[in-house]
Order: structure tokens, then C-alpha cells, then sequence
């Protein structure tokens, strides 16, 4: 029985053994692939040739195929491949197996150099390791045009490198080439704001920056973001020598020998990329989200607020106007009841409006503004009450108060303020319900303070006062103190709080060298935001009672003296005002006082940003970091 048992036991393994073999057959096709832990391909692709060939002359082929030495693929080629001399019809570009096929759709020019700038568009299949900085070149005349171009291109008001963005040139140097003719020749920035524009006929060009949104090729319309030299360009070459080092193997040199190349300028362009102000003016948009409270709002700032005229109700004095300074967001709050109750308002608004010609004309629209929010009147059923048991007494009717936001932190800041925020404007307040208390010893004693309106915000009131550092303060407001438009009264309000010491803070002097006789400084976070804002006097902007830490500085020459960066206008040869950036990252200890200098020149504009601060991260960064984590993951 057992011989029997066993018999059958070697049998059904025998016919199980087919089975597990085809399964495990099947696993091993389905899993093809590097085994975990491998060698990971880090070589990029190598071009082995083309036609026509590279640097072909006279050709009048409008067709180019490019190969490779191992299945590639493109990146993104509608952002990274830029052809020059532009092309107006966009070309085909196609990747399959080993080969790229450019057909360029537009007529070839006759004795010009054509380059196709791939970037690093071009990866291997496998890892997506990018080729670098490929550019195919060929000419339909006798010769190759070998000149470069390069630079670097800066968002204007914080020195962001900007990827993506068109850098060309114009033989023609009227300042309209750039508004009605296509570039020359082109190029696009790469991840850290670079570009290098090539195959250049020696000559005398203008260079520009441009976002193109419609494709031309040229500056037409006003939302495109712009860059222009005020300088020629001039381009040239000098021979210059470079050491190379010859290997006996990876740890022993034999020696190093001088070589000579090739060097193209000017090679350190610096563009600054800013976006005009729109000064088309035009009502966007009315609205009336609220009963009592109906908006307009701009396109562009103006210098006078509009006219507003009732048509079925008197407006004199019948708003209390709430505006921002550049006068193109406007609420008006209305007073009376009655008026508010209406479900429309008709109105009559005259502005200056920019016409076809880009003229400011005066016009006039009648609006009528409905209110997207009902108002409950007294013929409406109120809701119903909840019966109430046996000998329960009605609940009484909870008084509804002028709602505030108080800003008096509980550790008060040495240079700090209270901040009252309300929901509505102020009809009316007593001064004399407002106290500010400071305790000496164990005693609260009541003393004099500074109390407004704020000069930017109409629902906002602050109290000012010179704080005793460590000491203690309470801050109380009697009931019934602020009255709302709409009747509404405030609650008492009681906040107590200690002063910070001195010894929490630090003190920064920047003693700066190059600035205008108008410039400011920010000091920022490490999110590139500004802290503090200083005044440049005698070359000293100095900063007191910072917290310690780490902070980043940006000054901006203020040549109009307005307190703000200010955006150019290529109409009027107007650039932006110039930033610069203190090009490291400062962090102090409490009780510091430290004078920091502070060149503003001494740095190349490219290169004065903090990388920390920088929000646009070059791509090999990038791939770096992705390689590394699939590393991880196969380990």
C-alpha cells in the first residue's frame, strides 16, 4: 500500500513538472528587462550621419534625415527644436527607430545657412539619456556662416532665468523690424535661461527677446513678453588656447597639452524679459454680489475715478467709494436702505475708454445691476419657530454684532501696530472707547496712543504706539465703539500681549556701491518674498529688529522714485528698471549688528540669484535626480 502510495507520488510530480517548467518559461518572456541592480545606460546617442551631410554646401533639399547609433526618441520638439532662418509654416519633425526627419515646408532661401537646433531634445530609447546640444547645419550657397551669439535671458523684475523663450536677430536696424518682419536668426533659452544663436553672416544686428503667442516671429502684440538690447551686437571670433590633459590611465596624467579653438563673441548677452503695461483701458466687468455693494472693474489704471449717474434713483451722496491706488477696482457701498433694497440699479457710467486707434476717448454705459443676492423683506415668511415645551421661556434673540478681525498678536513685535479689519465701512466711532493699557509693576496704566484710518485700506484702522520692549500691554475697545454703514454696532474687544525683547533680534546695514540716488532695497525669504523694504540714503539701507535667520536682499533702481519696480516700453526705448540681487544667502544670530557690503556690479547679472531662490531648476538637475531614484529603487 505504501509502495503504491509512493508510486502515485512520483507520478503526479512527473506530470506536474511540465507544467511548472511552462509557467516559469512564461514568467521569464514576460519579464525581459535589465536584471535589478545592472549597469544603467548613461551614454547618450551619437549622430553617425545624415543627408544631406552635415555641413553640406549648395544644397537645395528641403528634406534632411539624421542618424544614430541606437533608437532615439524627441523630447518635447515643438519647444526645444528651433530652425533658423525661422519658419513661418511649422516644419515635420519625426523620430522613428534610428532616424529624424526634418521637411522643412517653407522655400528655401538662396545662399543662406541653415541650422536646426535640436537642444536636448534628442534621448535614447532606453534611459532617455538626452544627446546634448545638437545642431544639424547645411547651406544653400558656397558657405557656412560660423558666427555665434550667446547670452543668457532674465525675467527683469526678480532675474529669473526664463526656458523657452525666442532670442533673435535683426540685420535691419530700424526699430520696426522687431514689430513687422521675422527674425533672422533664432534660438530659445534652455533650462537656465541660456541661448546660443548660430550659423551668423558677419555684420551689424539688433537682438531681441520674445514669447511669440501668435508664431510671426516679430513683436505684435502688447501681452507678448519682450527683451531688447539697447547695445549693437557685433558678432566676432579670437583664437584662444585651452589645457588638455593626456591620461596613462584614470588616476596617472602623462601631460598637458595646450590646444587652440575657436572662441565666438560677444558670449555673455544679458537680456532682460518684461511684459508692457496694458494701457488699453475698458470696463472688464459690473457686478453686484451683495444688495448694498456693487463693483467695477479696469483693464488699466487711471488718474480720475469714472462718473456714475443714477437713472432711477438720486447717487448724490449715496456711496461711500472704496478704491485701490491704481484706480481700476472700485466698490461703491450704498448708504440708504431703501436704495439697496432696489433689485436693480440703474446707472449711467462715463469713463475714458481706448478706441481703435489707441486713443482715449470718453464714453458712457448703461448698466443695470441686479443684485445675485436676495433681500429679505418683512411681507417674507419667517422661518418657522420650534415649538417650545410646557413652562419653557422663549429664547431670546441673539444680537448680531459688526463683525472685526483683530490683529494684536499675543507677542507683539518691537515695531509692531493693532490692526482692526472691517467687513464694511465705518460710519462713525468713539475714539474715547478705545484704550490701550501698559502695565508698570504690578499696576495698569492708561496711555496715549495713535489711532487712524489706514491710507490704502478704507475698512482698516490702526493703533500705533512706541512699544517698551518685554514689557506687557492690554488693548480694549468698549462695546458699541465702531458703527457700521448698515447700523451694526462692535462687541467689546479685549487682547492682551507682551512686547518681544531686543535681545531676540538682529540689526543688517548693507553699505552698497554702484546703486542710483533713487533706489530701494528688499530684503526677502527664502521663497523669494518680500520681508522689509529700506531706502538707499548715503549708500546705507539699514534694517532693524529682524528675527534671526536666513534671508536673500534685491535692490531695484528706482529711477522714476515712485517706491516700486517699474516695467519698460519698447515704443518709447524705455528698459526696466534695473534688479539686483545680493548673490548669497545671508543668515544672523540674535544680537548681531552687522554691516554687510554690497557691490551691485561686482556680480554678472546672470549669475547673481541664489540658486535657492531660483524657481526655474535646470533640466540635468532634474534627470539627475530621477536617474537616482530609479537607481534606488532597482537596489
Amino acid at each position: 500500500m505504501l509502495r503504491f502510495k509512493s508510486h502515485t507520488i512520483r507520478q503526479g510530480f512527473r506530470q506536474a513538472l511540465p507544467v511548472v517548467a511552462l509557467v516559469a518559461l512564461l514568467y521569464s518572456c514576460a519579464s525581459i528587462g535589465r536584471p535589478d541592480g545592472g549597469e544603467i545606460d548613461e551614454i547618450p546617442p551619437r549622430f553617425i550621419g545624415s543627408t544631406p551631410a552635415a555641413g553640406a554646401l549648395n544644397t537645395n533639399k528641403s528634406k534632411v534625415t539624421l542618424l544614430f547609433d541606437e533608437f532615439i526618441k524627441l523630447e518635447k520638439a515643438s519647444e526645444k527644436v528651433v530652425i533658423s532662418p525661422p519658419q513661418i509654416q511649422q516644419p515635420e519633425i519625426k523620430a522613428a527607430g534610428k532616424r529624424i526627419q526634418v521637411n522643412l515646408l517653407d522655400s528655401l532661401k538662396d545662399n543662406t545657412t541653415y541650422t536646426i537646433d535640436f537642444s536636448d531634445a534628442i534621448v535614447d530609447n532606453n534611459e532617455g539619456n538626452p544627446m546634448g546640444n545638437f545642431t544639424f547645419t547645411f547651406s544653400t550657397g558656397a558657405q557656412i556662416d560660423t558666427m555665434e551669439v550667446s547670452g543668457t535671458v532674465l525675467e527683469a523684475s526678480n532675474l529669473e532665468p526664463i526656458k523657452g523663450i525666442l532670442v533673435g536677430l535683426h540685420s535691419n536696424l530700424n526699430d520696426s523690424a522687431f514689430t513687422k518682419l521675422p527674425f533672422d536668426r533664432v534660438s530659445r533659452t534652455d533650462s537656465r535661461g541660456r541661448f546660443s544663436i548660430r550659423g551668423i553672416a558677419p555684420g551689424t544686428y539688433r537682438i531681441f527677446g520674445l514669447i511669440d503667442s501668435d508664431q510671426n516671429y516679430a513683436f505684435t502684440q502688447k501681452s507678448e513678453v519682450l527683451a531688447f538690447n539697447d547695445s549693437l551686437i557685433i558678432p566676432r571670433m579670437e583664437e584662444r588656447l585651452r589645457m588638455d590633459t593626456a591620461w596613462i590611465d584614470s588616476l596617472t596624467y602623462d601631460t598637458i597639452v595646450e590646444k587652440a579653438y575657436t572662441h565666438y563673441l560677444p558670449d555673455n548677452v544679458i537680456l532682460r524679459a518684461f511684459k508692457e503695461l496694458n494701457y488699453s483701458q475698458y470696463l472688464i466687468k459690473s457686478e453686484r454680489l451683495v444688495p448694498q455693494k456693487f463693483s467695477f472693474y479696469f483693464a488699466a489704471k487711471a488718474d480720475t475715478l469714472p462718473t456714475l449717474r443714477g437713472l432711477n434713483f438720486d447717487e448724490k451722496d449715496a456711496f461711500v467709494v472704496e478704491k485701490n491706488l491704481r484706480n481700476d477696482t472700485i466698490h461703491y457701498w450704498v448708504k440708504d436702505s431703501l436704495l439697496y433694497k432696489k433689485d436693480t440699479l440703474e446707472v449711467s457710467l462715463s469713463y475714458l475708454y481706448t478706441d481703435t486707434l489707441n486713443q482715449l476717448v470718453p464714453r458712457t454705459d448703461t448698466l443695470n445691476l441686479v443684485s445675485k443676492q436676495k433681500t429679505l423683506t418683512k411681507e417674507e415668511p419667517q422661518k418657522k419657530k420650534k415649538k417650545k415645551k410646557k413652562d419653557e421661556e422663549d429664547e431670546p434673540i441673539p444680537t448680531k454684532f459688526l463683525p472685526v478681525n483683530v490683529k494684536a498678536p499675543s507677542s507683539m513685535e518691537v515695531y509692531g501696530y493693532i490692526s482692526l479689519l472691517f467687513d464694511e465701512p465705518i460710519a462713525a466711532y468713539d475714539s474715547a472707547a478705545i484704550h490701550l493699557r501698559h502695565k508698570v509693576d504690578t499696576l495698569w496704566k492708561e496711555v496715549p496712543f495713535d489711532f487712524e484710518q489706514d491710507s490704502l485700506e478704507l475698512k482698516r484702522f490702526n493703533l500705533y504706539y512706541d512699544w517698551e520692549p518685554t514689557n506687557e500691554y492690554e488693548f480694549t475697545v468698549d462695546s458699541t465703539a465702531f458703527r457700521g454703514l448698515y447700523g451694526l454696532f462692535t462687541d467689546k474687544i479685549k487682547q492682551s500681549f507682551k512686547v518681544r525683547s531686543e535681545d531676540e533680534y538682529f540689526t543688517l546695514h548693507f553699505s552698497i556701491t554702484g546703486a542710483s540716488s533713487e533706489a530701494f532695497v528688499e530684503l526677502l525669504d527664502a521663497q523669494d518674498k518680500v520681508v522689509r523694504k529700506r531706502k538707499v540714503v548715503d549708500g546705507m539701507a539699514d534694517f532693524y529688529f529682524l528675527n534671526p535667520g536666513k534671508y536673500a536682499a534685491r535692490l531695484i533702481n528706482d529711477t522714476n522714485g515712485n517706491g516700486e519696480w517699474d516695467t519698460g516700453s519698447y515704443e518709447d526705448n524705455l528698459q526696466p528698471e534695473e534688479v539686483f540681487y545680493y548673490p548669497n544667502i545671508l543668515e544672523y544670530k540674535a544680537l548681531w549688528d552687522i554691516t554687510q557690503p554690497w557691490d551691485i556690479h561686482a556680480t554678472p547679472a546672470d549669475k547673481q540669484k541664489p540658486d535657492e531662490l531660483k524657481k526655474q531648476k535646470p533640466d540635468e538637475n532634474k534627470k539627475k535626480q530621477n536617474r537616482n531614484r530609479d537607481r534606488d529603487r532597482r537596489n
